[in-house]
């Protein structure tokens, strides 16, 4: 590990080798294109140059094409050339992207601060090993994969940046050069969208390349160092999956899909098996393993290649053969090759025959239609499911009549489409149980709960699919400001409900609970959603502890800081003990995946810092709540004024027509990267409340506003400051890390504006004066920053993460500017009555295709 300071170690392994590298792939020619390499940098000059003397994008465009292109070229020569660009430079995210994954380990101390090396290392120094011992054996992190449609590569250029980044790491000239030409020729734009089961299966590419042996990994680490000769019964790692079956929203999620998911994960951990007893067999060539390590391999090739079920063991004999294998190694052949089935071993604990647990996800206002249907048409068929009216009854009644239900329902009664799938999707996870293990599929998650009756009714649909004590968790998602608000009201009504605290005894009375981010910032401003979060999390510990229950949270945190992203291990290691920590549970999705989890190394690092961010927590803190009174009081009052003044901008007569006209929000949907519509209805109309939140949230990003990662927090500062009272500020973010960590992420969202771009906006007739609003409070909110820090200038404190997002924004700001042009063009156009519709289209397809490498290039957001 070399001991130079982390920005020059990123500026040699990443910014100088990107160089080198970049300068020989603009000199390879690609498609018959060969000046394409020589302009590009001209082109990204006279942008930078443009920008500094405020010109706007079609000035800056106009000077290029007069300056560097023939007179002579048609508007369609120039059009191809601003393509060819973007082809171009999105290979250039591409490059930087394997360099930085090669760098990886060099760059971040793999040994370092928030490693287990370290936290061992910190236990031993401070007599805490046993402390760190009890807490390891109850403590597990979960990142759930989800396919969330944040990042735009398609699953051969994902293969091409893992080669490249081998190929970089040994300095392989000629490995690299062919790469870069393979690059040229690989289109990115999907002209159709992915299915479900497509996403699923470049996900599994993850778990199968990258978690099966970096997990496994930490955990021999843990095994070995920590816990020695005693045997560790607790998986610590867990994975998660939603592909398949996350239905909120997505209609392409079918019951079908499901078991086709959740049999690809099975086949895969199987096959993963399989070539680890291959390569066992080469070493453990003794009498009395040999022949048994065959039948393994027979056992498992048969499963997996024949679909030879009828031969296959169950997982608790596969486990049990694998130790009686070992423990013949011990007796009669000096523990030779040990280490080597241990890991084995351990990897079957980890991953079961499940892989990942597949959760069930469905929003409940589907759940709200689907039991109206099931109580009509049971009605129809017998006696009924109540004694009572249901749909006219109030909530109380409703629940008390489904404490008690007791009847049993097959998908085929129900004609209606979404009841059908709803009733054939519980029927499936038992299914998967029955085949994969009871972690396969064991979550039932409600998006958008708002009551105790979204939870019964869900409950109460396992139990009426022939599941009478269903080995299934119910888990209630809380996401707008109203709802994380009255969680703990929820909680209680069901902590006290007969049927239901008798289904988490059975559970182990254990309760996840699942906060959203995402919708939280979309809906309430940045500092209210996460400061709503923070508080929900300590009324939620606080009731479950209570009534003896240990609350799970799980968090849907996106990739940038606007959607609950950021700087995860800082945010969880600053929890204090208000709030459970049994475990950390979070969602990875996009450019997080490939950023924190891409490769062995980065993905071991991230998985160790999320442990050591709960271990920290609860063994290195001081053991005492995060905010005093008073601290809380300020906070409160930040989160208040901010919210208002989120809550104001929102409702602000252009707000919506901004989006919609001046952004690229509308393009999302072309795009084809994700199964999911983008929005949740049908209709037409532009609504609000069904605007998803990364549509959202990429929007302002590709317009470099990035309004939902600081919009408010300087009014509410500034307030603050002109009220006498930034004393009390400053001691918040003296004392609080959880308050430090919210306002290092809102610095990277403001770090990633670039309202240059966007500056002729401000002589607008329509949204000029809302520019100028939203370009206000970026300026408000880095002044008071800059102040409540004491830093010179934004990111101060973490320069190598700052000189990434400069290098990448470097790398976009032409295409950035290809993208504003064609937008201007386009309202230009539909202003024309005689305006020639495919000159509109191209235009339109240039702003999507704009759209792929600037979200690539933001992969540095988590």
């Amino acid at each position: 590990m070399s001991r130079k300071p982390k920005l020059e170690r990123f500026k040699e392994n990443v910014s100088s080798k990107y160089q080198i590298y970049n300068s020989i792939f603009m000199t390879l020619p690609f498609d018959g294109i060969s000046n394409t390499g020589v302009l590009l940098p001209l082109f990204s000059e006279i942008c930078e140059e443009g920008y500094k003397r405020d010109k706007n994008p079609s000035q800056i465009m106009d000077k290029f094409f007069e300056r560097y292109v023939e007179k002579d070229k048609t508007e369609k020569e120039k059009v191809q050339l601003l393509f060819r660009f973007i082809q171009y430079i999105e290979r250039q995210v591409v490059l930087f992207d394997a360099v930085e994954d090669a760098a990886f380990p060099i760059v971040n101390n793999m040994d370092g601060r928030g490693t287990l090396r370290n936290i061992k290392e910190e236990a031993q120094e401070k007599h805490q090993m046993d402390a760190l011992k009890t807490y390891l054996k109850r403590f597990k992190i979960r990142p759930v994969l989800t396919a969330h449609p944040t990042q735009f590569y398609p699953g051969q250029v994902l293969g091409i940046i893992t080669d490249l980044a081998e190929a970089i790491e040994k300095d392989d000239l000629l490995t690299i050069k062919k790469l870069l030409a393979q690059l040229g020729k690989t289109p990115f734009f999907k002209k159709e969208k992915p299915t479900p089961y497509n996403e699923a299966v470049s996900l599994i590419w993850y778990l199968e390349n990258v978690f099966y042996h970096s997990a496994s990994k930490i955990y021999n680490y843990i095994q070995d160092n920590i816990f020695k000769d005693e045997e560790l019964d607790n998986q610590v790692i867990d994975l998660g999956f939603w592909p398949g079956g996350d239905r909120d929203g997505n209609p392409f999620v079918t019951t079908e899909i499901t078991l086709k998911v959740a049999e690809r994960l099975r086949s895969t951990i199987l096959l993963n098996y399989y070539r680890d007893i291959r390569k066992l067999k080469r070493r453990l060539t003794f009498e009395g393993v040999e022949k048994r390590l065959a039948h393994l391999e027979r056992m498992l090739y048969d499963n997996v290649y024949l679909r030879k079920e009828d031969e296959m063991f169950s997982l608790a004999e596969f486990e049990a053969e694998l130790k009686a294998i070992r423990d013949v190694i011990v007796s009669d052949h000096q523990s030779l090759f040990s280490a080597e089935i241990n890991d084995l071993i351990n990897k079957v604990k980890l991953f079961g025959f499940h892989f990942a647990m597949l959760d069930i996800r469905q929003d409940s206002r589907v759940h709200q239609g689907v039991f109206e249907n099931i109580v009509e048409v049971m009605e129809a068929r017998e006696n009924g499911l109540f004694s009572i009216d249901y749909a006219n009854a109030t909530e109380e009644e409703k629940i008390k009549a489904l404490t008690n239900i007791d009847a049993v329902v097959a998908s085929e009664y129900f004609e209606n489409e979404i009841t059908n799938a709803t009733i054939s999707s519980i029927y499936a996870m038992k299914t998967i149980q029955s085949n994969n293990g009871e972690r396969g599929a064991n979550r039932y998650i409600i998006s958008n709960n708002q009551s105790a009756l979204h939870v019964m009714e869900a409950f109460s649909m396992l139990r009426l699919c022939n599941w009478k004590q269903p080995d299934v968790d119910v888990s209630p998602l809380f996401e707008t400001v109203p709802d994380l608000q009255a969680a703990q009201s929820v909680m209680r009504t069901l902590y006290t409900n007969e049927a239901y605290a008798a289904h988490l005894k059975r559970r182990g009375n254990k309760q996840y609970i699942m906060l959203g981010f995402s919708d939280g910032t979309k809906d309430g401003g940045y500092l209210m959603a996460n400061w709503s979060i923070f508080k929900a999390k300590e009324e939620l510990t606080a009731i479950s502890r209570e009534f003896g229950i240990k609350v799970i949270f799980f968090d849907g945190r996106g990739g940038p800081p606007a959607r609950g992203g950021g700087k995860t291990h800082q945010f969880y290691a600053s929890l204090g003990n208000t709030i459970q920590d049994e475990e950390i549970q979070l969602t990875v999705q996009g450019q997080t995946i490939s950023s924190n989890f891409g490769t062995p190394e980065s993905c071991q690092y991230n998985l160790e810092q999320l442990l050591s961010s709960g271990i920290s927590n609860e063994i290195f803190s001081s053991a005492t709540a995060e905010f005093s009174d008073e601290d809380k009081k300020t906070m409160e009052a930040l989160a208040s004024i901010s919210y208002d003044t989120y809550v104001a901008f929102k409702k602000h007569p252009c707000f919506l027509t901004y989006l919609e006209r001046m952004s690229t929000l509308k393009y999302y949907a072309k795009t084809n990267i994700g199964s999911r519509p983008s929005k949740r209805s049908k209709s037409k109309e532009f609504n609000f409340s069904d605007l998803r939140a990364i549509p959202f949230v990429g929007s302002w990003s590709q317009l470099k506003q990035n309004v939902p990662g600081f919009y408010g927090v300087g009014t509410a500062l500034e307030y603050m400051e002109k009220s006498g009272k930034f004393e009390a500020v400053e001691d918040l973010y003296k004392n609080s890390s959880f308050f430090r960590t919210l306002l290092e992420n809102s610095m990277m969202s403001l770090t990633k504006s670039f309202f240059k771009l966007t500056a002729y906006m401000k002589d607008n007739e329509e949204f000029g004066e809302f520019w100028s609003i939203i370009f206000e409070e970026f300026n408000r909110t880095k002044r008071m920053l800059l102040k409540l820090t004491g830093y010179e200038s934004l990111m101060e404190n973490e320069q190598a993460g700052k000189a990434s997002i400069h290098a990448r924004e470097k790398i976009v700001l032409p295409l950035l500017t290809i993208q504003q042009y064609a937008l201007r063009k386009i309202q230009e156009l539909q202003k024309d009555p005689e305006a020639n519709e495919s000159e509109l289209k191209i235009y339109e397809k240039m702003v999507t295709r704009s759209l792929f490498g600037n979200i690539n290039a933001s992969r540095n957001s988590a």
